[in-house]
């Protein structure tokens, strides 16, 4: 099986970085995903002083892929990917805990840089750079995790998720209802997805989904036939 898009990413000198003002930190070693995803790392900031601070975290070296971009995202939303520098506004103690720079992955196999600059506005010499490192390789063989005369299914990937999910399938009879239907572990449903007959794959999103483990079922015409683990880590 082949295996899947590697996103390594590491802060210089150490995991958390010091400046006068500023930390970042939570930057986790590697990243998970597969050609054609957005893959999304993560980036917290503190400000450690006694005074409201502006940050401006710069593009300042990119070689990646033709068919790859890269973004800066807040709050689960990119910005376009031509956004060179993106401004943080930090308030005394407070720590930014909903940005993060992401890949999407493109459709060819290779290896990709993106360098970061961030400093201080008020203070430039306060400056960390960010190196992260992409290697993308091919999409993991399907596995097929049911069939019968209505329907193909296969397992959902990536799995673990932080964005979203895909489950491919291939529906052989145009007149059989199918969906699938996310839920917690309490049984509750959370999420649910038609299966059209005009399409082979299904998106599920993590938008609204915390860190932990979920389910989702298939459904053929609103009976539960099959159920598998999906876990969710941002």
């Amino acid at each position: 099986m082949k295996r899947v898009v590697l996103l390594i990413g590491f802060i210089l000198m150490s995991g958390v970085l010091m400046a006068q003002s500023f930390e970042i930190s939570a930057l986790q070693d590697s990243y998970k995903g597969t050609i054609g995803d957005l893959i999304k790392a993560p980036i917290r900031f503190k400000n450690n002083s006694e005074k409201p601070i502006t940050l401006i975290l710069r593009k300042v070296d990119t070689q990646i892929g033709g068919t790859q971009k890269n973004y800066f995202c807040i709050d689960g939303n990119c910005l376009d990917h031509r956004t060179e520098d993106y401004i943080l506004k930090i308030e005394p103690g407070q720590t930014i805990q909903n940005f993060s720079v992401a890949l999407e992955a493109g459709l060819v196999e290779g290896y990709s840089e993106v360098r970061y600059l961030v400093y201080n506005k008020s203070n430039v010499s306060e400056s960390t750079r960010i190196d992260l490192n992409f290697v993308v390789e091919g999409k993991p063989e399907k596995s097929n995790i049911y069939q019968s005369r209505f329907i193909t299914l296969y397992d959902v990937y990536p799995n673990p998720i932080i964005d979203h999910a895909n489950i491919d399938y291939k529906l052989h009879d145009d007149r059989v209802k199918t969906k699938i239907v996310v839920h917690n572990l309490l049984g509750n449903a959370l999420s649910e997805y038609e299966l059209p007959f005009s399409e082979t794959s299904v998106k599920i999103k993590a938008e609204q989904l915390s860190s932990g483990i979920y389910f989702y079922t298939l459904y053929i015409e609103n009976e539960g036939v099959i159920t598998r683990k999906l876990i969710v880590k941002k």
